[in-house]
């Protein structure tokens, strides 16, 4: 049996760690990127920042379990660092599925990943505009302005798809785009959750 002590916690930086798990995600993308265009070794360190970052989340889930006064809403730090979780674990599936099916990422693919790479880089500025001066929304806002870029990237891949003739070739391409888009969906749920934050809190 845990003994309970009942003083108040020391000061713990819960916005450093979520930080911390948003560069491991933003080096993550990165290599992310470095794979789809053609470095193979970018797919193993996609694998090792996953690791890195579940590692980050669960500090950071600790942390906020014995947190008595955490900057913003408790909720709201566990789901953006929950749902930034789930755009590596997206990410590292993506890879494992290509390299399953014995295909090399092609150009819509990596366009994509460039621009989910860049909506990750404006979380990463949403989450340290909390702790200053900054608009957290704006960064959001910038973040859902890559996941649509992406998304048009997604509908013209998706589209050129129905002139291949190759079956195996269509279903294997058309899960890896979707896998991308789902990747962009999270994006835009941990976006739309910074303006909850914002608003929440005003």
């Amino acid at each position: 049996m845990t003994t309970k002590h009942w003083f108040l916690p020391e000061h713990v930086d819960l916005f450093g760690m979520l930080r911390a798990q948003t560069e491991i995600t933003v080096e993550g993308m990165q290599d992310l990127v470095d794979w789809s265009a053609g470095d193979e070794s970018g797919a193993d360190r996609v694998r090792e920042c996953e690791h890195r970052a579940d590692d980050a989340k669960r500090v950071l889930w600790r942390a906020l379990r014995d947190a008595f006064s955490p900057p913003i809403d408790a909720e709201d730090l566990f789901s953006l660092s929950a749902d930034l979780d789930e755009v590596l674990n997206e990410a590292k599936n993506l890879v494992r599925e290509v390299e399953v099916m014995g295909m090399a990422p092609d150009t819509p693919m990596h366009e994509m990943a460039v621009h989910l790479s860049q909506a990750v880089g404006h979380l990463a500025d949403a989450f340290a505009a909390f702790e200053s001066d900054g608009d957290p929304t704006a960064c959001a806002d910038d973040a859902i302005k890559s996941r649509r870029n992406e998304e048009r990237v997604y509908r013209d891949a998706m589209s050129a798809l129905l002139a291949v003739d190759e079956i195996h070739e269509v279903i294997a391409r058309r899960e890896a785009y979707r896998r991308l888009s789902r990747i962009g969906d999270v994006v835009h749920q941990i976006a739309d959750r910074v303006w909850y934050a914002v608003v929440k809190e005003a």
